[in-house]
């Protein structure tokens, strides 16, 4: 089995076994049990996810988001980024914008195979299957995609710049899966995040061929000894410089 082909099976299974749960939320869901059924998702995610890259891939090492890191990964060759439940929120409360992310960075050559389940919709998308041609809607004004609790105090600002609107969604790999099936023209996010929230979305997006960097136009890196990566654009190539520009005059 391929590494993407590993990654996809890998997140669809966490996936699968994360939707028993969900779907026991009711509705209203007071903030105790959602966070409880949150706390319990990404604990079984990451149990699926370890054992399936222990069974399958037992030299590799794992970064997870609800794992103790690893110095190990700091000098190994292949190491696997994951967040077995991106948007615990979400999840605990019943939504439907959640997602589980499963990456592979290798020496050298930086993230190379990843996937993103998205288990509500039945959908997942790998780095082997997605289209390299991006289609957005005819007729539509820019969407940009923002965090619906911590939107960028900039983001208003560089909306207005580029005569766009803002939409709020949950979940990282969430807003990143609709920008790179053309529902949504851009995802900008400041404020906090790390490795395990963009690396597969950004391998995706990457081989979709859209723009990903930091907000200020920087590289970003994977598997760096802190795996704070806080900030996020991943938007169509034509509006890249735009938007950099923007966020560039808002932040000065």
């Amino acid at each position: 089995m391929t590494d993407a082909r590993l990654a996809a099976s890998l997140a669809e299974e966490a996936g699968r076994a994360l939707l028993r749960p969900w779907t026991e939320a009711t509705d209203p869901v007071d903030r105790d049990s959602a966070r409880e059924r949150g706390r319990r998702g990404d604990a079984l995610a990451n149990e699926v996810l370890l054992r399936g890259i222990a069974a399958q891939r037992p030299g590799d090492v794992v970064l997870s988001e609800e794992s103790a890191d690893d110095p190990a990964r700091l000098s190994a060759s292949r190491v696997w980024i994951v967040d077995p439940l991106d948007g615990t929120r979400e999840y605990g409360l019943g939504r439907r914008d959640w997602s589980v992310h499963v990456a592979l960075w290798q020496a050298g050559r930086g993230l190379t195979d990843a996937a993103v389940a998205e288990p509500a919709a039945d959908r997942v998308t790998a780095t082997d299957d997605v289209a390299q041609t991006w289609r957005g809607i005819p007729g539509k004004k820019t969407r940009i995609l923002v965090s619906d609790t911590r939107p960028p105090e900039f983001a208003k600002s560089v909306a207005d710049s580029v005569d766009a609107e803002l939409v709020p969604m949950g979940s990282a790999g969430a807003k990143a899966m609709a920008v790179v099936r053309g529902e949504a023209d851009a995802y900008l996010h400041a404020g906090g995040q790390y490795e395990w929230d963009s690396a597969a979305p950004v391998a995706i997006a990457r081989m979709a061929g859209l723009h990903a960097s930091r907000v200020d136009g920087s590289e970003l890196a994977y598997n760096r000894p802190a795996p704070y990566l806080p900030d996020l654009l991943l938007c169509r190539a034509d509006l890249a410089g735009p938007l950099l520009d923007a966020v560039a005059r808002a932040t000065s």
